[in-house]
């Protein structure tokens, strides 16, 4: 079988998407030796260069650049047309939006459905408009949590949608070289691009209350800027919070390793997600960790974890000191982490998403879509 796969929105910067397609997906490749992958690589990176040992993976440079929607449909509205009819594909997955639907099973994965939560109207009414179209065209939908198949059903009821979580693999040995000078020498961690979405003003304001109180607990916050890095440099200067919180921006894998395996706890104040990878990293690491009280955080906790309300910067802060003065609760945490992360496992991951590579009810509506691709 040879199977299309559109990474073609991927790059090298650290984040959720990259990791899952990478590690995932490298797992996906690695245990289906009988069947051909087809990586169709953005213009400006290498995707393919991650799966270098793998004899079954052809790399496809195509003329779609990683960044800009617009851009990617513009680019692509001529070369996936021939790409489709050279290469014949089995079934082709996609990983980006707008759609890309091949003559062929297509497969979409959707990591979140934030798009529809921004304040323009304008671009609300696009992101409605294009995933409409992509669930109409797509043959199956994959999911990263229960949450998002939910969120996708009461967008467009009826739509076939498999959840397969993220994965994670047990946390190597990490250097103390590899942590950024002038740390301390005990603090608490979130992990995430810096956006609004992160809730991080509430995670700062939590800290400057503990602080206030005579409750020092430093923070570091790590991740790459995503719009509101000034602004959360402001808020701390406001607080007084600048020898309290420590941002370390554009962490390598070994940093970001170190920070885990150093931390005291992980904090996750999110206001929305789609899955949260943060949550097992954490567990991966044998750190204990705290998170806002959404729906998505309970899935991936199973409810057994510690919980503080979206918009309360009071009961963060309580949550936070409790797991760092707690040995019970930390125990507690960390014990629940250990049993829950091999859940989410590569390898039987990778077994759900192979699975969807088999011949299903989706192949009438290929057939149907090939006869189409043909006439044109």
């Amino acid at each position: 079988m040879r199977i299309g796969l559109n990474a073609t929105c991927f790059d090298d910067r650290p984040s959720g998407a990259n990791q899952r397609f990478r590690l995932l997906y490298g797992a996906v490749i690695r245990r289906n030796p009988q069947h051909q992958f087809l990586i169709y690589e953005p213009a400006d990176h290498r995707i393919a260069g991650w799966f270098a040992d793998c004899s079954n993976v052809i790399a496809r440079v195509t003329p779609v650049r990683g960044a800009g929607r617009l851009t990617r449909l513009a680019t692509g509205l001529r070369y996936w047309r021939t790409a489709f009819r050279a290469d014949a594909v089995d079934v082709f997955e996609t990983f980006c939006l707008p759609l890309v639907a091949a003559p062929c099973p297509t497969i979409l994965t959707v990591h979140d459905l934030r798009s529809l939560q921004v304040e323009s109207r304008v671009a609300r009414a696009i992101a409605r408009m294009v995933l409409r179209h992509a669930f109409a065209r797509a043959d199956h939908i994959v999911s990263v949590s229960a949450v998002v198949r939910d969120e996708i059903a009461a967008f467009r009821p009826g739509t076939q949608v498999s959840v397969v979580h993220n994965g994670v693999a047990r946390s190597a040995a990490a250097s103390c070289e590899a942590l950024p000078a002038g740390l301390p020498d005990r603090f608490a961690l979130a992990v995430g691009h810096l956006e609004a979405r992160k809730n991080l003003p509430l995670l700062i304001d939590a800290i400057g209350r503990l602080r206030d109180s005579g409750a020092i607990r430093p923070l570091v916050l790590a991740g790459r800027d995503g719009g509101v890095r000034d602004q959360l440099r402001g808020h701390i200067a406001a607080r007084d919070l600048g020898t309290v919180v420590h941002i370390v921006e554009d962490a390598d894998d070994a940093t970001i390793r170190a920070l885990y395996a150093a931390c005291a706890l992980v904090v996750v104040p999110s206001s929305y997600e789609g899955f949260g990878i943060a949550l097992i990293e954490a567990m991966a690491a044998g750190r204990p960790l705290v998170t806002s009280d959404i729906a998505v955080f309970r899935e991936v906790t199973q409810d057994q974890g510690c919980y503080f309300a979206v918009d309360d910067p009071a009961a963060a802060a309580a949550a936070i000191d409790r797991v760092w003065t707690d040995d019970t609760e930390r125990a507690r945490l960390i014990g629940y982490g250990d049993m829950r992360v091999g859940d989410f496992a590569f390898d039987a991951l990778a077994d759900r998403i192979a699975a969807l590579y088999t011949p299903s009810a989706t192949a009438s509506r290929a057939r149907a879509a090939a006869t189409e691709w043909n006439r044109s």
